[in-house]
């Protein structure tokens, strides 16, 4: 497992893909939801960086199962992201807790390899709300737990990669 971690927009989905191209079958999981034409734009625009070569499968929620159903020895799962299923976990009131458990063990048992993208959001300010700061605590946990688990993990800042855990990136 690689977890690649980064800011907004500061590269992370365009080197992740870059990793799981090295394997001839991949899959895209997208976690996020339309809510908006702005949101639709960006997948739009994810799916044609992509290009024809991926499968995609939305899942917004149940991200083990999917892993589980979707990872095989000669197929690269690619999840992105686990900061938007966050926060679609915190939305529809599930345990997130547990679903990061199930998540983690979902992982272990992967055949195959797979490689996740979060945001980093513990770099700026205190939210003024608690429900930010139960989503800022929440994202703060899962990739520390996620960063534990993996085999590499990477944190991209202005497009640039750098090696946290792991072989620098080529």
């Amino acid at each position: 497992m690689t977890l690649v971690l980064g800011g907004a927009r500061a590269g992370k989905s365009a080197f992740a893909e870059g990793l799981a191209r090295a394997w001839e079958r991949r899959v895209y999981v997208a976690t996020s939801v339309v809510t908006d034409g702005e949101m639709a734009e960006r997948i739009v625009a994810h799916r044609a960086r992509r290009g024809a070569d991926w499968r995609t499968v939305e899942e917004p929620v149940e991200l083990a199962a999917t892993v589980r159903r979707e990872s095989a020895p000669d197929t690269c799962v690619l999840v992105d992201c686990l900061t938007v299923w966050l926060g679609n976990l915190m939305h529809y009131g599930r345990d997130v807790e547990a679903a990061c458990e199930a998540l983690l063990e979902s992982l272990a048992a992967a055949p195959g390899p797979v490689v996740l993208v979060a945001n980093e959001v513990g770099l700026g300010i205190v939210p003024d709300n608690g429900m930010a700061r139960a989503f800022r605590d929440h994202a703060g946990r899962l990739n520390q737990a996620m960063a534990g688990a993996a085999r590499q993990v990477y944190f991209v800042a202005a497009g640039l990669p750098m090696a946290l855990k792991g072989p620098a990136p080529d």
